[in-house]
């Protein structure tokens, strides 16, 4: 009877979490957020900012954005016509096992570095295959740059997207990933395709089987190889293209 209440308190009350296991893979959207060259950017309004006449303080304002900037999520739609918008992203393939794939010695050594099917079988080759459901993130190294738009995207002129450079992911390798079930795949750079795409190809692969991208993950040198749960909550924006993304990793 008494191991019945506890089983039912549980499943009642839920589990606290460490709060020292929980790690905010998100940046903040401010003035300094870096966006593609060509969108509007983040911009913030304070309405009102202060005590009232009658002695209680207050705030109220408003904000806009455009849907691919800061940490953000790529809803399928961004690049294959008729497949999942923003909203519809079901709530089960938000939440999943998180898997880092890390590439950033060889982002090291070569600025326009793609992740390859062999960085993904070598992963998996140490840790296991990664299984269906995981949210596969790769670890470039580029955090280190953020929010110095010049050293991150490789341009910071206004409007220059012929200009870019920065890691990415080979189409093949995202291929490879679709193939293994994933949920999502993620990279600490402006784009899963490397700076100099003109196609988006890495976009197009995940995007046709549904396969959502996550873009700007900060602090991915917090997570484990395997073993960490990820929760990528994004904005319900209907039709949306993509949008803002609250990302939270739960340590083992």
């Amino acid at each position: 009877m008494r191991i019945t209440l506890c089983l039912l308190t549980a499943v009642c009350w839920g589990q606290a979490i460490d709060p020292a296991k929980i790690v905010d893979l998100t940046y903040a959207y401010n003035k300094d957020t870096i966006y593609w060259p060509n969108a509007q950017g983040f911009q913030h309004r304070k309405d009102v900012w202060k005590r009232t006449p009658q002695g209680y303080w207050y705030a109220a304002g408003g904000f806009s954005t455009d849907e691919h900037g800061g940490t953000h999520m790529d809803a399928p739609i961004h690049f294959a016509e008729g497949k999942l918008t923003l909203e519809a992203v079901p709530v089960s393939k938000l939440v999943g096992p998180v898997v880092v794939i890390d590439i950033s010695a060889a982002c090291a050594k070569e600025r326009d570095y793609r992740a390859t099917p062999a960085d993904v079988s070598a992963f998996e080759k140490k840790h296991g295959p990664i299984r269906k459901g995981s949210i596969v993130l790769f670890k470039t190294g580029w955090g280190k740059f953020w929010p110095r738009r010049k050293e991150y995207l490789g341009s910071d002129v206004p409007g220059d997207t012929a200009h870019l450079h920065f890691p990415g992911i080979l189409p093949a390798a995202a291929a490879l990933l679709v193939s293994r079930g994933v949920a999502g795949v993620g990279i600490d750079t402006a784009s899963t395709d490397y700076g100099p795409s003109v196609k988006f190809e890495t976009h197009q692969v995940l995007s046709e089987s549904n396969v959502y991208g996550l873009e700007n993950v900060a602090n991915i040198e917090r997570l484990p190889a395997t073993g960490a749960t990820l929760i990528a909550a994004p904005m319900k924006i209907e039709n949306g293209s993509g949008g803002p993304v609250r990302l939270l990793a739960i340590l083992p």
